[in-house]
């Protein structure tokens, strides 16, 4: 046992459980809805099978964490979506406006609802890792 903790439950876990699955979500949505774009073509962009994109854009999969309010990520998915519609994709770039995204939800504290389920031992309102 490390100081007392029973579990070793680390930010980015919670991330790829809950931000991974919305931010995904918001992609596959706007690539259908405003790119009018098929499914299983934002499938393949995206690289997930066409009924993941289905259950996205019906808001069935994917919405653990509410994102699509904040006008910060809005804009970087959108910086997201260029980047793979425009071919070119280059990836580390990519990945800079991805974690940018997590960064924004976790210094807005969407994220602790969900560390505190995965871990119950931890106490949420003495954590300021994700706030700093």
């Amino acid at each position: 046992m490390l100081n007392g903790a029973k579990h070793l439950i680390l930010p980015c876990e919670v991330a790829a459980k809950s931000i991974v699955p919305a931010v995904k979500a918001l992609m596959a949505k706007q690539l259908v809805e405003k790119h009018d774009l098929k499914q299983d073509k934002v499938a393949e962009i995206l690289g997930i099978s066409q009924s993941a994109v289905s259950k996205y854009t019906r808001n069935v999969r994917g919405y653990v964490i509410k994102i699509d309010k904040t006008q910060e990520i809005e804009s970087l998915i959108n910086q997201m979506i260029d980047l793979l519609l425009n071919g070119t994709y280059p990836r580390e770039e990519f990945l800079r406006y991805f974690c940018q995204i997590c960064i924004i939800i976790r210094k807005k504290g969407l994220m602790c609802q969900y560390c505190k389920k995965a871990d119950p031992n931890i106490k949420i309102e003495e954590c300021h890792f994700c706030l700093t």
